[in-house]
């Protein structure tokens, strides 16, 4: 009993469990603010180009 005791202490003493779940969240925001960037400059350089190409049809 002493023994499941200690093991319980060094359990609730232990730092690795919280921390893995912190990297797990920062990992997660880090991956929907590049994916919102990603799309955010895709939707601006196909409208870029798509500008462009409008000119460059409508001035030959």
């Amino acid at each position: 009993m002493k023994n499941f005791a200690m093991k319980i202490k060094r359990f609730l003493k232990s730092e690795d469990g919280p921390t893995a779940v912190e990297y797990a969240v920062m990992l997660s925001l880090i991956i929907v603010v590049c994916l919102t960037a990603v799309t955010s400059i895709g939707k601006n350089a196909s409208s870029s180009f798509n500008n462009v190409a409008n000119q460059l049809g409508t001035s030959s």
